[in-house]
């Protein structure tokens, strides 16, 4: 976190920030949340505070801009805020903490140990379900190449605003971490947030912000993010084509949209074992969608799979970008 000053903010913002930051407990609670998202229930454990009385200091830093709360199934998480006057305040006051300091070491020690019992829980969930992506896996090109596909079809761009819709286990979010000054991972199932947000925090990435949310009506900016990303997400859902649509109107210009999905196959046991509404798209049906979004498609590339015949899977990436009204 940086210790330099914040730059010129009102009065009344500087006011309200810093009445709702001075107090003891709500200095900890800046300190904690600059570490990445936490429930009250996180936080009532760290600090041994009642459920109130914690929510109700993180009401009082909400309301004043320094926190930031969404809603993630019947559970809230909550993170330092990342825009506006109150965002500035709050993360400059988290910086100046001193984590040395006794009581900041010991939170900081109940941390990590709340974001070990939550990694051991989201693994129990991964191993369950490890078996069956391992079989469709074994199906398609490997994630190294999946992976090299994507990184050569982006290049070395920076974004400064990445978002990842169906973000599953955050796999795409750090891949393209090196390349993203800030990054939002979207999916609908809890579950796989919880291994989301393992992965990531096993991996350093606190920064990275998670959400759960409707991929039709996602919670986020307009014309806000360079990349958005759906990998894998596609044939899971009844009516893909909307699907872009939305991800479209969250493209700042010129920002791009890269999917990740199948090709056309007859694999029906995927329908009927795995939930795919889609066995794969054709590239003409994709470009439709692309276009009907206001994109215009740059790039298809096509990873065969490792063995031909029998049961096999075409990897194909689509890069589009949104294309500026004239």
């Amino acid at each position: 976190m940086s210790s330099t000053a914040p730059s010129a903010l009102r009065l009344n913002a500087v006011l309200a920030g810093l009445r709702a930051a001075g107090e003891d407990t709500r200095l900890r609670l800046l300190a904690l949340l600059s570490e990445g998202d936490l429930t009250v229930s996180d936080l009532t454990d760290i600090l041994g505070q009642s459920q109130p009385r914690i929510s109700r200091h993180l009401k009082l830093m909400v309301d004043a801009g320094l926190v930031s709360r969404h809603r993630e199934g019947a559970w809230a998480f909550f993170r330092l805020a990342q825009s506006g006057e109150g965002a500035v305040l709050g993360q400059w006051l988290a910086g100046q903490l001193d984590r040395a300091d006794p009581v900041m070491a010991s939170d900081g020690q109940r941390l990590i140990a709340v974001r070990a019992a939550r990694g051991e829980a989201a693994q129990a969930y991964f191993a369950r379900h490890a078996a069956e992506w391992d079989r469709i896996r074994s199906l398609h090109a490997s994630d190294n190449r999946v992976e090299d596909a994507i990184r050569d079809a982006l290049g070395a761009r920076r974004f400064k605003s990445v978002l990842d819709l169906g973000t599953g286990t955050g796999e795409m979010l750090k891949l393209l971490a090196p390349q993203a000054d800030r990054l939002i991972g979207v999916d609908a199932n809890t579950s796989m947030l919880a291994v989301a947000r393992a992965n990531l925090s096993e991996a350093g990435l606190l920064r990275a912000e998670l959400r759960q949310a409707d991929l039709y009506a996602l919670p986020v900016d307009r014309q806000a993010f360079d990349l958005v990303i759906l990998h894998q997400v596609l044939h899971f859902l009844d009516d893909p084509a909307r699907a872009i649509r939305e991800a479209a109107l969250t493209l700042a210009p010129n920002g791009q949209l890269l999917v990740v999905d199948f090709a056309p196959h007859d694999l029906e046991f995927l329908r009927e074992q795995y939930a795919h509404r889609r066995l794969g798209f054709a590239d003409a049906d994709l470009r439709q969608w692309l276009t009907d979004a206001g994109l215009h498609c740059d790039r298809i590339t096509h990873l065969a799979p490792p063995r031909q015949g029998g049961d096999e899977l075409t990897v194909t990436l689509w890069l589009a970008h949104k294309q500026e009204r004239l």
